[in-house]
This record gives C-alpha cells, sequence and structure tokens, in this order.
C-alpha cells in the first residue's frame, strides 16, 4: 500500500540520514521502524496495577501493595535460587 506521512524538516533530515548510514532507502527505513513497533509484544504492566481490583473479604493488600509487590518479587528470586 501507498501512503503519504507529513514530516517535519528535521525529522525529514534525520530518517534521511539514518536510512543512508543503514544504506537502505528512507521507505524502508520507515517501514522498518512501522514493523518493529506493530511486532512489539505489548506494552509492559506494572504488577501493581491488579493489586486491590477486587475485594477479598478480609485483606488490606490495597493498602500495603508497594510491600505485597516487593514480598512478591522477594518470593519469585528466593524460589529460583531454591
Amino acid at each position: 500500500m501507498r501512503t503519504q506521512i507529513s514530516l517535519t524538516a528535521d525529522q525529514h533530515a534525520g530518517a534521511r540520514r539514518k536510512a543512508a548510514e543503514l544504506g537502505v532507502s528512507m521507505a524502508e527505513y520507515i517501514r522498518g521502524l512501522v514493523q518493529q513497533d506493530l511486532s512489539k509484544a505489548g506494552p509492559a504492566q506494572d504488577p501493581s496495577t491488579i493489586i486491590g481490583i477486587g475485594r477479598s473479604g478480609g485483606s488490606d493488600v490495597a493498602t500495603d501493595k508497594q510491600q505485597a509487590v516487593a514480598d512478591a518479587i522477594v518470593h519469585h528470586y528466593d524460589a529460583r535460587r531454591a
């Protein structure tokens, strides 16, 4: 597919320079950047984002989530050493 994009003068010069350094056309360089971005596994998630999203019926994990995350990390690495 053919597409058209607008770049600032600095972006255009930088992309052209980088493509030349890599020995590819500017179009190939931009296609490579798009492919690289699309093939990423997705955004990394902070484990603390899931702590406290539900009701446990008694524990207070949401209040102490930083400590819970730290404890989980320590446990993970201790288990790997065993």
